[in-house]
């Protein structure tokens, strides 16, 4: 019998190591090409599951089928070791002279870039030194004994490829890795080894998964041709623009700024990928603007993806369900909030072969290889840095794209370095066009891991004269000197409701939202009073959002209480609006909610000092709310200061710089257990390692390798959020029906189309929620435990998340 890789569950057809192999090497080289290290890729394909030529293998994945009643032992079985252990035998021997020593390097390095991918596919990329200053990669290729490795060897030269045109392949893989890095002479070798690996090791794990779901689901891999698609989809944009000059207020000056700014982005297009800054002030266009500069850019230069990454703290759907409705399309537009089923951090070895649930979760397609993608940086920053390998996996698509960052003041402190460092690789060697998208621009260039962005970055001219005509708010300090608690604030709120009709009332704490929109709801007002927060689902928000709305287009009395999501892409305009002291960007950002489309003469944006909110486990909100309240005190004394606006050019340049000064030993994401920086984990050059330093002190030797970082330790303690959060389902609108559809038998196809549909209906719960949810008896697990679920009593009618589960049944509107 032929050697096994997978077993079809539907009709137990048997697809052989041989096939699986070629058919991954061929995807992994297309993944590849995009970096142009397509042998690279295609190498660590070919050899990923060398170790399934073994009697131990067919032995094992035959009583595993046969006899599911009594599978094999875990850890019996390790068949990911073998093609690793291959090169490096073949590759990494210091004692072999050589005429050119440079390809020897590089073979070497070679070994333990696709070595180290090959090895960890069922897991995460090892270190090459751990803080036990031990290396688990040599541990594996070198010191580990495999009973049929010369077996699986032999199988692997008769079955796929012959041992001289191996070497003729290994040479053209050598060939590309001299090449990339001399590409890039601003970033340290180290570093682009590291992003490097990572590219390796995201192409090898999507090529198996596409090739093991292909084979399970009986189908080919369909791939699109993104151009045509976007050449469509600019067609579409541009009618809709055109559109515009029909409309009665088409010659406003804030309309025929709006279309000059639009028609900037459209001629920046034909400029090379870069990094560009696009600073359009709030309520500028900046959504179809930017979207007007992708598409062309797209078109041109044969992108093969358009991607949105918004703060971790807003909403996506509403640019999502505007890009939509415009391009008319719903297939190829994704939204990715959040990872709906839990990350496997685990081995999952000994489950390769079978087709279980928890397989068919893997295997479901999350890959972003949509023509459009809308996710947020949370999730951006996880596939370059998070444990496990379905973050990852993502890695290469985001190469030959265009990459807009929404908002990008809102990168979280601690990954800045991080975010500098992944973006200068996707310009300078993934071939992609990176825009940074704010009407606050931060100083991402004063830390010490800079943006490689030139001087002429920004498509927009004449910035002051713009911000000036869109000029529609005076910001009125409340905050020096004064406090509100709730009820000041509630009294405050319904005396300007009074006065202009609609009020928007941002808080820095979903705890002060829900207490003060109770208090209000409490006052049984003639008028409507709305709840928005991260404790609601994004579908819920939406529902919330229209009928908003609908209030504001037809000036009915409205009051809305929300956290800082709604700051950052809603297109919503009020009256007046209250922003409890923070950051000055996001003061900014709040005031980009008022008066939005200048319909008014100026109105009046109030900066409040909530004494409720608890910010201490916020320090990024506590700090900045610190620096502004200053900047306020010294306007207060001298108005002519700081340009004389909270909101100028110098108060914003004063307020970054102060900010990113104050966290400067946290710009690298410092990890406290290990009291090392995540970027010296990742990318520190030999010398300068200190674990390798360690090492050499121990052992009076150097450890014979080049690579020498953690990749596995720094992934394991990255998360973006201090606090780590679950992803659940709710039973709100089509939530119920998802949850339900859920704990029936699917397919890996359904399974896809039902966790992208779920993204609409999940929230992210914090881990002391988790724990009183399950005390409450409110969490449903699904899946083999890999999905969450609230009960129907763990979800409000007007607040979402609901600790108590004791939501009324008979109130809710779903």
């Amino acid at each position: 019998m032929a050697y096994i890789a997978h077993i079809r569950e539907s009709d137990k057809k048997v697809q052989t190591v041989g096939e699986h192999l070629l058919g991954v090497q061929v995807l992994a080289e297309g993944f590849g090409d995009k970096l142009s290290v397509g042998h690279i890729a295609g190498l660590a394909g070919m050899l990923h599951d060398m170790g399934k030529y073994t009697e131990e293998f067919k032995e094992y994945i035959l009583m595993a089928v046969n006899h599911p009643e009594a599978p094999p032992k875990r850890g019996s079985v390790d068949h990911s070791t073998a093609g690793g252990k291959l090169l490096f035998d073949l590759f990494h021997d210091h004692t072999k002279s050589s005429s050119d020593k440079a390809v020897m390097m590089n073979r070497m390095l070679l070994a333990e870039i696709v070595g180290n991918a090959i090895i960890s596919h069922h897991s995460y990329l090892q270190d090459f030194l751990n803080p036990n200053l031990e290396s688990n990669y040599l541990n594996r290729v070198r010191d580990k004994k495999l009973e049929e490795f010369e077996w699986s060897k032999t199988n692997f030269f008769k079955h796929v490829i012959n041992e001289t045109t191996f070497h003729e392949y290994v040479d053209e893989a050598v060939k590309e890795l001299d090449v990339y890095l001399k590409k890039d002479s601003e970033t340290s070798r180290e570093q682009q080894l590291m992003f490097l690996s990572k590219f390796i090791f995201s192409a090898l794990i999507d090529a198996d998964r596409t090739n093991t779901g292909c084979f399970e689901e009986n189908n080919s891999s369909e791939s699109l041709v993104p151009e045509e698609i976007f050449g469509l989809f600019y067609d579409r944009l541009m009618l809709q623009i055109d559109s515009f000059a029909a409309q009665e207020d088409a010659s406003s000056p804030i309309n025929l700024l709006r279309r000059e700014m639009s028609d900037q982005c459209d001629q920046f297009a034909n400029k090379p990928s870069d990094i560009y800054t696009l600073s359009i002030p709030t309520g500028g266009g900046k959504t179809l603007a930017s979207l007007r500069y992708a598409l062309k850019h797209a078109k041109i230069f044969r992108k093969k993806h358009i991607i949105y990454v918004v703060p971790y703290t807003t909403i996506i759907e509403q640019n999502a369900k505007e890009v939509r409705d415009i391009l008319q399309d719903e297939a190829h537009i994704l939204e990715h909030h959040s990872n709906v089923v839990e990350e496997e951090t685990e081995n999952d070895e000994l489950e390769d072969g079978l087709i279980n649930i928890r397989q068919k979760l893997k295997l479901a397609k999350d890959n972003w290889d949509s023509p459009i993608i809308f996710t947020t940086m949370v999730q951006f920053l996880n596939v370059f840095y998070a444990d496990g390998s379905r973050n990852i996996r993502r890695l290469h698509n985001l190469s030959d794209s265009v990459i807009i960052f929404d908002e990008v003041q809102k990168v979280p402190v601690s990954c800045i370095s991080l975010f500098n460092q992944a973006v200068n690789f996707l310009k300078s060697h993934a071939n992609s066009s990176i825009v940074l998208c704010t009407a606050t621009q931060p100083e991402l260039d004063y830390v010490q891991h800079k943006l490689n962005i030139e001087p002429e970055a920004e498509m927009i001219s004449g910035l002051d004269h713009v911000i000036q005509a869109f000029k529609r708010v005076d910001i009125v300090d409340r905050a020096t000197g004064e406090q509100f608690d709730s009820d000041k604030l509630a009294d405050f709120v319904m005396e300007k409701v009074e006065e202009v009709q609609s009020v928007l009332v941002i808080l820095n704490t979903k705890t002060v939202v829900k207490t003060l929109y109770q208090k209000l709801q409490e006052q049984s007002l003639p008028v409507s009073v709305y709840h928005l927060s991260t404790s609601m689902c994004a579908a819920h928000r939406n529902e919330i959002l229209a009928e908003v709305k609908g209030k504001l287009q037809n000036r009915s009395p409205v009051i809305c209480i929300s956290t800082q999501l709604i700051e950052a892409g809603v297109d919503v305009s009020f009256k007046c609006v209250i922003r409890s002291l923070s950051g000055l960007d996001s003061i900014a950002q709040a005031a980009g909610r008022c008066n939005r489309h200048g319909e008014d003469d100026v109105q009046q944006v109030y900066v409040i000092d909530h004494a409720e909110e608890k910010l201490d486990r916020l320090k990024e909100i506590k700090r900045g709310k610190e620096i502004s309240a200053k900047i306020l005190v010294d306007l207060k004394r001298d108005p002519s200061s700081h340009g004389g606006s909270l909101l100028s050019v110098q108060a914003m340049e004063r307020y970054f710089q102060e900010f990113y000064t104050e966290f400067e030993s946290s710009l690298n994401y410092f990890i406290s257990k290990l009291g090392e920086d995540m970027t010296d984990l990742l990318s520190s050059p030999r010398m300068e390692n200190k674990y390798y330093q360690a090492y050499r002190q121990r052992h009076q030797e150097a450890l014979p390798l080049f690579l020498v970082n953690s990749y596995k330790t720094a992934a394991e303690h990255f998360e973006v959020i201090d606090s780590h959060t679950t992803s659940v389902i709710v039973p709100f609108g089509e939530g119920a029906g998802i949850i339900t559809d859920l704990n029936g038998q699917q397919s890996i196809e359904d399974l896809t189309r039902l966790l992208r549909r779920a993204q609409q209906y999940t929230i992210n719960i914090f881990k002391h929620e988790k724990e009183q949810l399950s005390k409450n008896n409110a969490l449903v697990a699904y899946l083999d435990g890999k999905v969450l679920a609230l009960t129907e009593g763990a979800y409000h009618e007007s607040y979402g998340l609901n600790l108590e589960n004791d939501s009324p049944f008979e109130l809710r509107m779903w």
